[in-house]
């Protein structure tokens, strides 16, 4: 019998058969459980917190559970990895953050090419975050803050999920503008690191609001700022870090998903219309709300055109606060 390649099969396929194929393709997924990737530790991370959250109503929706894998290290790079190597067939999604399009100017020699390697599908939410202290620390304010660590130029410490982590840009973001000399230690997501903070391991942290603020209540951590431009409805009364004396500064943290390269158009496009259906429900948006984060939900092309955003502005910043790669 002659040899056809696959190509020359496809070919020969009318092109309405090749759509209908497609179309029911899409139809049918997903036909079995998704995994969802979530590179840091369970527990206070945002990102753990959003995937549980999102991965809940995803798999309502679709009919099918999505397993939450938390796979740590390297600033995100880790689960990442494991993600951009999955198979392309939509069982395999990444809760990525801004960690995931800085990691070429932070890691050298990744095994992976984030921005090539991994196909957005859609934003989640976007977020500010918070700076708190542990109350030893005898600063009630962002300026004193400032004060105290120029008058210890490294003595202080600060906790984040890693290098390339949302908390560690907004940290040395901090670092820059005010002027201070601290010292960063890495953890393998924010959680250990806010665990730290509270037994008065670490001097303050800038980290995201659903897990410290449960902290501020109980008294085992003071706040001091929100970095975003706006105060935060949850904390009326905590000023924002311009607000505090530190003129333009601002860091809004985000988290997508993404699948990996070579993922079938129709399975990205479809998981991104359950997804944005997700998002845009009543019960979800007054969750986020709870968690001091605001829903997006975009489109594939749309959260793409973020992501390269994204990366050449942090690409020049991380380049301005002299930031080299490990």
């Amino acid at each position: 019998m002659p040899s056809f390649s696959r190509r020359h099969l496809l070919c020969s396929v009318p092109p309405a058969a090749l759509a209908s194929t497609s179309a029911a393709f899409a139809q049918a997924y997903p036909s079995r459980p998704i995994r969802f990737i979530v590179p840091f530790a369970a527990g206070a991370g945002v990102l753990d917190i959003m995937a549980r959250l999102v991965g809940q109503h995803l798999g309502q929706n679709v009919g099918q559970q999505v397993m939450i894998d938390n796979r740590p290290g390297a600033g995100g790079n880790v689960g990442a990895e494991v993600a951009a190597k999955a198979a392309p067939d939509g069982y395999t999604m990444l809760m990525g953050a801004v960690a995931v399009v800085v990691s070429p100017y932070l890691y050298a020699n990744l095994p992976f090419d984030a921005l090539s390697d991994l196909v957005p599908v859609t934003q989640v939410n976007s977020a500010p975050l918070m700076l708190i202290v542990h109350p030893s620390l005898p600063v009630n304010s962002v300026a004193e803050l400032i004060a105290y660590a120029k008058a210890r130029p490294g003595q202080l410490n600060y906790g984040s999920g890693g290098v390339g982590s949302t908390p560690f840009l907004a940290t040395e973001l901090f670092k820059s503008m005010a002027g201070i000399n601290v010292v960063h230690v890495p953890y393998r997501g924010g959680a250990p690191a806010l665990a730290d903070l509270v037994a008065g391991q670490l001097s303050f942290m800038i980290e995201n609001v659903p897990g410290t603020l449960p902290f501020v209540k109980d008294g085992k951590l003071r706040a001091l700022a929100i970095t975003s431009r706006q105060r935060l409805a949850l904390v009326p009364e905590l000023p924002t870090m311009e607000e505090a004396g530190v003129k333009g500064y601002e860091m809004i943290g985000w988290n997508g998903i993404f699948v990996p390269r070579a993922t079938p158009p129709e399975i990205v496009t479809r998981l991104s219309t359950e997804l944005v259906k997700v998002l845009r429900s009543p019960e979800v948006r007054e969750q986020m709300a709870k968690l001091g984060a605001v829903p997006v939900g975009t489109t594939p092309a749309e959260f793409a055109a973020f992501v390269t955003a994204e990366s050449q502005r942090w690409g020049k910043i991380i380049k301005d606060l002299g930031i080299k790669p490990e």
